[in-house]
């Protein structure tokens, strides 16, 4: 981590801390409690935006220590987020089983779906893998319409989440059981990218026979990876299918699953800040385009075709991404990185 001149690491502690100077703690501390009043000064519409916004971040961190950190290209990501989410709809629907048994549940049922699907990697990558990974979105989708346990093609209802005898059915409170497990998540990704395993991933990710013959099992850690990957995925599920209430295959497309890889890609690959960065850019973009140019080209252009204006937001989506790959092809934590160091948000140390 670049530090502010002055600030020196004295010991390894020191160096491995994430929240290091003064203003590191201030902006941190002001994030987060503006972070936690959210909903004292938003409705629910932005509420409910804020909530898709955190399932996606939990997701798309995953897809990050996968693709990012690991190397190993996905581009089935949304079908291991089915896997998540009817494997909670299941376990608290059917089984009545509780919500944590129900959300663990489906981060470790989806790592292991992610294992099997990720065997390939040890003989292919590159798109090779990649279309490994896209054979798995349609499988799981295929098992998903035509097993009735999912409830096939009709679909299969999701109770509230409840913790004890607290029941999350408002956007206000699901916002807080989101965004604390999304917090949660982000620090785990935080610390994985700084351990061995971090720099195994890494170093895969970067040449993957000079990393095994330096000693790295690349079996083991690319199926760890594709686990930590996935379990994500299935906890974004649960939380996705709690939140919604009821689950359609439909709900998990295979354009879902380009756009979490252009989540990374906007945001950063390889970086911790960078899903958080593309999460919030593709999601906030989504709803202005929605939201705001939809009913403003329908009621501007009268005179063409009923349904011009939704057809041609895609594209216009489409075009501005395009268009930041272009002209910031790095992400926006190298964006963030340049602002950073021109504007000197560091000044004091400890």
């Amino acid at each position: 981590m670049s530090l502010p001149c002055g600030t020196r690491n004295y010991n390894y502690a020191e160096d491995m801390g994430i929240v290091r100077t003064k203003t590191h703690w201030v902006l941190l501390i002001a994030f987060l409690v503006i972070l936690f009043t959210a909903p004292l000064y938003f409705g629910n519409y932005w509420l409910g935006v804020f909530n898709l916004i955190g399932i996606t971040l939990i997701a798309a961190i995953g897809l990050n220590i996968l693709v990012g950190y690991c190397g190993q290209l996905s581009i089935g990501h949304a079908g291991f987020i089915a896997v998540g989410a009817y494997t909670a709809a299941i376990l608290t629907n059917r089984l009545e089983m509780p919500f944590l048994v129900g959300l663990i549940g489906a981060g470790v049922v989806s790592g292991l779906i992610g294992i099997i699907f990720g065997l390939p990697s040890v003989r292919v990558k590159g798109f090779y893998l990649a279309i490994t990974t896209i054979a798995a979105q349609f499988i799981i989708i295929w098992v998903i319409n035509h097993w009735s346990l999912t409830g096939g093609f009709v679909g299969i209802k999701v109770p509230y989440a409840s913790i004890g005898g607290l029941v999350f059915r408002s956007e206000s409170s699901q916002f807080y059981l989101i965004i604390i497990i999304a917090a949660l998540c982000v620090f785990f990704a935080k610390n994985l990218a700084r351990t061995k395993v971090g720099r195994a991933f890494i170093a895969i990710r970067d040449n993957d026979l000079a990393a095994e013959v330096m000693g790295v099992n690349l079996l083991y850690y690319k199926l760890l990876a594709f686990f930590i990957g996935c379990f994500f995925a299935g906890i974004a599920g649960a939380l996705l299918a709690h939140w919604i209430g009821f689950l359609n295959a439909e709900q998990f497309s295979f354009t879902e699953s380009i756009l979490y890889v252009g989540m990374i890609i906007i945001g950063g690959l390889g970086t911790s800040i960078g899903p958080i960065f593309g999460v919030i850019f593709i999601r906030i973009l989504q709803q202005l385009l929605t939201m705001e140019l939809v009913p403003f080209l329908e009621s501007t252009f009268t005179n063409f075709p009923a349904g011009f204006a939704t057809g041609v937001t895609p594209m216009l989506f489409g075009l501005v991404i395009v268009l930041f790959l272009i002209l910031e092809p790095r992400g926006l934590a190298h964006r963030w990185a340049l602002f950073k160091s021109a504007y000197r948000l560091w000044p004091f140390s400890y």
